[in-house]
């Protein structure tokens, strides 16, 4: 076939030749709505005006008016940082951006100095005239070879790296816009004029891929809008929240607090306490009404236990460990319930006629977060999980879901 079918949100269907871009389609619609389309939105997903279409889809335009369209700018002036950076900071090495840019855009970079404020200011200079300049943002589609070699050529080591992370098969896309490209899937804006507002916000410290004994990058956030008036909301919200911050509030109405000598573990006053309690109170009444059991499992167990799981393997490095009093033991503190459950389970022979059986705990578990992480009460190392586990026949398994995903009013 030479041609495929295009539905549009209005039930309106274009006949158009197969390898049609997505903004090709826009302007086949209007010149207006190219001319403000930013992205497009095939099966729920964003896709870029460049992309070409193969096939029959129903498509629908994202345009700076839609709410979707804040991701794609955000991703875009992400580009446009890192192209700042290398503008001023030649010698500097990319590393990766954000996968959620919801909210913000970031990059990591591998300097030779700590970025200063002063230094982001000479940035975001950078990028107001790269934004000025209204320059397109182009997609290729490239060999792993070919993006080996550009890379290279570049200097960019760190992205030549970032190569072995794209699975064999997969399209190897770049984006450029004039002198600058990168590794990346998009969708990015048809031009770098559709950012309308754009503020770099913090600098940071991390590492590459996250080991801490690899090279030590910076990593840089900042957000981006429509419109001024857009990010004027954002401001306003970011400022809201920071009056409910609940690191603020709950030390102010003596909840908790945080103590770095215990770093990632609350201490609970009496107040915060009687809250608590007051939750663990609700959730044994519904344990209750659904037939679940409580049950407390033990603190320390010895590796193999963790070993049999799977555990020891997967999130040996996510866990306390410590040396037993008898030669050559090694034991875990508890950060999951599972497979105390487990065995708890086969602790003895079980009759069909206890099935199913629901099972669940309060008591604590702790997880070896980096301390970079830890963030109040949301990224802790010590806390209560209510976490439960129903050991059931196969032909129960149904019901079961069915049960554990129906929400009640409480």
């Amino acid at each position: 076939m030479s041609e495929i079918k295009v539905t549009l949100p209005d039930g309106a269907v274009l006949e158009l030749p197969r390898g049609v871009t997505v903004g090709e389609v826009a302007l086949q619609i209007g010149p207006g709505l190219a001319k403000a389309a930013v992205a497009g939105r095939i099966d729920g997903g964003l896709v870029d005006l460049r992309l070409p279409l193969d096939r029959d889809v129903a498509l629908q335009l994202v345009t700076t008016r839609d709410e979707a369209a804040g991701e794609v700018i955000r991703h875009s002036t992400e580009h446009v940082m890192a192209d700042a950076v290398k503008r001023c900071f030649p010698d500097a090495q990319i590393d990766v951006g954000r996968t959620d840019h919801s909210e913000k855009y970031q990059y990591d970079f591998l300097v030779d100095e700590p970025f200063t404020p002063a230094d982001l200011e000479r940035i975001e200079k950078a990028m107001g005239e790269i934004i000025k300049e209204k320059v397109a943002f182009e997609r290729e589609v490239v060999s792993r070879d070919e993006a080996r070699r550009i890379f290279g050529d570049l200097g960019e080591n760190l992205k030549v790296l970032r190569l072995d992370d794209i699975p064999e098969g997969e399209d190897i896309t770049l984006y450029r816009h004039g002198d600058f490209v990168d590794l990346c899937r998009g969708p990015h804006v048809a031009h770098a004029g559709q950012i309308g507002a754009f503020s770099l916000l913090e600098v940071s410290g991390s590492y590459l891929r996250g080991d801490e004994s690899g090279p030590k990058l910076q990593r840089i956030y900042g957000t981006a809008f429509a419109s001024k008036k857009e990010m004027k909301a954002y401001r306003k919200r970011v400022e809201e929240a920071k009056e409910r911050d609940h690191r603020r509030v709950g030390p102010e109405l003596e909840l908790f607090y945080l103590d770095p000598l215990s770093p990632g573990s609350p201490f609970y006053l009496p107040k915060g306490t009687a809250v608590y309690n007051g939750l663990i109170d609700l959730m044994r009444d519904l344990y209750r009404r659904h037939g679940y059991q409580e049950v407390m499992t033990p603190q320390l167990f010895r590796a193999e236990l963790f070993q049999i799981s799977g555990h020891y393997e997967k999130f040996h490095d996510d866990m306390f460990w410590f040396a037993g009093a008898d030669e050559g033991e090694e034991l875990g503190i508890k950060a999951m319930n599972c497979p105390g459950h487990c065995q708890l389970f086969r602790s003895r022979k079980r009759s069909y006629r206890e099935l199913p059986l629901r099972l669940a705990e309060f008591s604590r578990l702790h997880r070896n977060e980096r301390s970079g992480t830890l963030s109040g009460l949301t990224r802790v190392r010590s806390m209560a999980q209510d976490d439960a586990h129903i050991f059931c026949e196969p032909e129960q398994v149904g019901a079961e879901i069915g049960r554990a995903s129906c929400r009640e009013r409480v």
